[in-house]
């Protein structure tokens, strides 16, 4: 059950049209001292629990490969979801756990290493 669940959110990962609709270096749409360290965006034709497309963080490695998720808790919205990592390698994991930290509650969840 646990491998049809990475197999089927990798699937989408790679078969989905991911929109960057906030670039690595830019801000926040609504708080512009919130500057974005890696891309930022979302996968097209697809909800998440806020209503917008499922959240995927980019990384520096092969995008279309699914490094892990973060379950997040927005302390601002209060609103929970699932958001995609994507290509991540350990220091952009970091670097997107680091930013996430100044709003959110959240659990990182590595995708197991395939057998």
């Amino acid at each position: 059950m646990t491998t049809a669940y990475w197999q089927t959110l990798q699937e989408l990962l790679e078969h989905g049209k991911l929109i960057i609709d906030r670039p690595a270096g830019q801000p926040h749409p609504r708080y512009p001292d919130l500057v974005y360290p890696l891309s930022y965006g979302f996968l097209e034709n697809t909800t998440a629990g806020d209503g917008d497309g499922i959240d995927v963080w980019v990384g520096s490695l092969d995008t279309t490969k699914l490094t892990g998720i973060l379950c997040t808790f927005d302390t601002v919205k209060r609103d929970a979801e699932v958001k995609l990592l994507a290509g991540c390698s350990a220091e952009n994991v970091q670097t997107i756990m680091h930013f996430q930290d100044q709003f959110m509650r959240f659990l990182y969840i590595p995708k197991p290493e395939e057998n």
